[in-house]
């Protein structure tokens, strides 16, 4: 692995309406950890429930892993708790990142904060470009990226759904989706 002085950071964007946006960072987390980089994960709008995902994290001492979010917000009852929450959230992140403990950190489902005009892209944006260290990956999920994260990332997809088995009246899989 290249010394971090040696490293060129990417950033990346999964957006989009499909599915599979945090499955693909996710991927990245276990294939970075799996170098033995530091690897920190920050999830913004998924509750308090387990998954396999942080189920398997718990299996390597580089992985430190968030859950901070107040759960699924788009059937909000209080929309300044969600502000809130995503502002500390998003902080919180900030701090983590300036640590340079870490050579890899996942904001899982950020995006979703900009959608919502939680946090502004070009906060978002302007962050990256002045204040992440230039060595560090960096990965933004969830859908509604805002045009200027888009703009700095060196990576972006978009995940299209063309059906998903919730449309069909299936619920969602342990193992496949959580």
């Amino acid at each position: 692995m290249k010394e971090r002085e040696r490293r060129q950071g990417i950033v990346l964007v999964n957006t989009g309406e499909g599915k599979g946006k945090s499955s693909s960072a996710l991927g990245m987390v276990f294939r970075a950890a799996g170098w033995g980089m530091k690897v920190c994960v920050i999830q913004y709008i998924k509750g308090k429930w387990q998954t396999g995902e942080q189920k398997a994290a718990e299996r390597f001492d580089n992985i430190e892993w968030h859950v901070l979010g107040d759960g699924f917000t788009w059937d909000t009852k209080n929309p300044e708790q969600d502000i809130k929450t995503s502002r500390e959230i998003w902080e919180f992140s900030k701090q983590k990142i300036l640590s340079e403990e870490y050579d890899f950190v996942l904001l899982d489902e950020i995006n979703y904060c900009c959608g919502y005009n939680w946090i502004s892209g070009q906060e978002i944006a302007d962050f990256i470009t002045n204040e992440k260290p230039a060595w560090m990956h960096l990965v933004l999920t969830g859908r509604n990226a805002a045009p200027e994260v888009i703009e700095v990332a060196h990576t972006v997809t978009e995940m299209t759904k063309i059906k998903h088995a919730y449309g069909q009246g299936i619920k969602a899989a342990q193992g496949v989706e959580f």
